[in-house]
């Protein structure tokens, strides 16, 4: 099996929002980073992945399985870790234990008892009373402890302090070391992908942009700064979007060579980070449409 996740043509029609014939394949074994702005069909997406929304049309296969007649079996493999906490506040871990178990064929109270020593969890303190860092890990404790294969997770690093967030980015990288689980990973906070993705999706408008190995990314675009005077019809065709000043103009482009031979050194070419390759992206697509 080498997609866990296979969206074919699908189309949701909302409100305020539509997704229309959207395709989509997320591999086994990787990370996958899901990025857009508010508002562009992220939430949408994973509902529909998980089956909390049924689509209008197209068709959505889980571990090449589908929800209509496999249900059960998919979300038994299947963890989710959400930006806020979704367990009962009052109750504890042990509680939650006993409450979770027989909802999962695979669950593990040993493995359990270990992830909530690996990450420091109290078994006794109401969850309510968790911090944010320490709830996103206790969701991640009962992911793994029914052996989630393909683990969902809506900003799980959102609010969380630099060193909770690394501690829990550290947590992410050991749980895939086997190769084992898949994670799809949507976060506002882009650097984190940097650190940890393997391939990165950018939706806009319930529309993907992009879907692509993050080492692709890193080598097929660049920011050009340079001096306005350089700009006319032609050389403005080298760049996805450009950004003007009274100081000059800034621009994404993803013909990196052509730039450099065009101008030469009368401009400045940087590495994009990620979070201004969706900025820039996503500029570009509503300027289009």
């Amino acid at each position: 099996m080498e997609n866990v996740i296979e969206l074919r043509g699908i189309s949701k029609e909302l409100k305020a929002f539509s997704i229309d014939n959207m395709d989509l394949q997320i591999k086994q074994g990787f990370v996958t980073g899901f990025i857009g702005a508010n508002g562009a069909g992220k939430s949408t997406t994973m509902k529909l992945m998980m089956n909390l929304l049924q689509a209008d049309a197209g068709e959505i296969n889980v571990f090449g399985l589908d929800y209509a007649n496999h249900e059960k079996e998919i979300k038994d493999r299947i963890g989710f870790v959400y930006d806020s906490n979704v367990l009962y506040g009052s109750l504890n871990l042990k509680d939650i234990s006993r409450i979770v178990a027989p909802a999962y064929k695979r669950w593990n109270s040993k493995q359990f008892k270990a992830y909530m020593d690996q990450f420091e969890l109290p078994s006794n303190k109401p969850i309510k009373k968790f911090s944010k860092g320490m709830q996103m890990k206790a969701s991640l404790a009962i992911a793994l402890s029914h052996d989630a294969e393909f683990i969902i997770m809506d900003e799980p690093t959102a609010g969380l302090d630099p060193t909770s967030r690394r501690e829990l980015l550290d947590i992410f990288q050991d749980v895939m070391v086997d190769g084992k689980r898949t994670i799809f990973f949507s976060t506002h906070i882009t650097s984190d992908l940097e650190r940890i993705a393997d391939y990165i999706v950018l939706i806009d408008q319930g529309e993907i942009l992009f879907h692509k190995p993050i080492y692709e990314l890193q080598e097929q675009y660049a920011l050009v700064k340079g001096s306005t005077d350089l700009l006319d019809r032609d050389t403005e065709e080298n760049f996805i979007k450009i950004d003007r000043s009274s100081t000059g103009f800034q621009a994404l482009t993803d013909k990196v060579e052509e730039v450099k031979k065009l101008f030469g050194d009368h401009v400045i070419i940087e590495e994009a980070s990620l979070e201004e390759i969706m900025v820039y992206m996503k500029a570009a697509n509503r300027q289009d449409n």
